[in-house]
C-alpha cells in the first residue's frame, strides 16, 4: 500500500490492509490534518484500544488512563459535541496530568487541529481559566485551587454542533 493512498484515508480505515503492513506514520500524518467525524462510540472504542477503562455516567462516556478521566459526550451526532479531560490535584500537577495524555486524547478522537491545541495547553501554566477557537472547537480551561475537589478541567466544544450540543 503506498504512502499516497493513505493520505486519503482515514486513521480508522486500516482494516482492509492485507498486505500486512502497518502504515502508522502516513495514518497519523492523515489524522492530524485533515478532521475525521467519528462517533462517540467510536471515540471510546479508540479510548478502549488505547488502555483507557472506560464507563458511563448519564449522557457521558467517561475513560480514565491514571488520574485523567476523559469525557466524551454520548449521542447521535456525526461526532462527539464535547470531549472534556478531568484531573484533581493541585493546579500544576492536574494540569501537568492532563497534558501527559491531552495529545493521544485528540488524536484517538480526531480533534484537529491537535498540534495547536496541545501547545496552546502548554502555555497556559499559572492560569485559573482560558480560552482558544481553534479550527471548528471552542476550548476552555478552568483550574479550580479552592475546593473540596481542586483540579483542572480542559473541555473541547464542537463548534459546528447545532442540537443536543451539551448534557442536560
Amino acid at each position: 500500500m503506498s504512502t499516497a493512498l493513505l493520505i486519503g484515508t482515514t486513521a480508522c480505515s486500516s482494516d482492509d490492509n492485507t498486505s500486512g503492513e502497518a502504515p502508522v506514520a502516513a495514518t497519523n500524518a492523515a489524522a492530524s490534518t485533515t478532521p475525521s467525524d467519528l462517533s462517540a462510540a467510536q471515540v471510546v472504542a479508540g479510548l478502549t484500544g488505547a488502555g483507557y477503562k472506560c464507563g458511563r455516567d448519564g449522557d457521558y462516556a467517561i475513560c480514565t488512563t491514571g488520574p485523567v478521566a476523559v469525557w466524551v459526550l454520548t449521542g447521535n451526532h456525526k461526532r462527539p459535541p464535547v470531549v472534556s479531560l478531568h484531573s484533581l490535584g493541585t493546579a500544576a500537577t492536574a494540569t501537568a496530568e492532563i497534558g501527559k495524555v491531552l495529545p493521544q486524547a485528540l488524536e484517538i478522537a480526531h480533534v484537529v487541529p491537535a498540534r495547536q491545541i496541545t501547545e496552546w495547553f502548554g502555555q497556559q501554566a499559572g492560569k485559573s481559566t482560558a480560552q482558544l477557537t481553534e479550527g471548528d472547537w471552542q476550548v476552555e480551561l478552568s483550574v479550580e485551587t479552592d475546593t473540596d475537589e481542586p483540579g483542572a478541567h480542559l473541555s473541547l466544544m464542537d463548534r459546528l454542533c447545532k442540537a443536543d450540543c451539551a448534557a442536560e
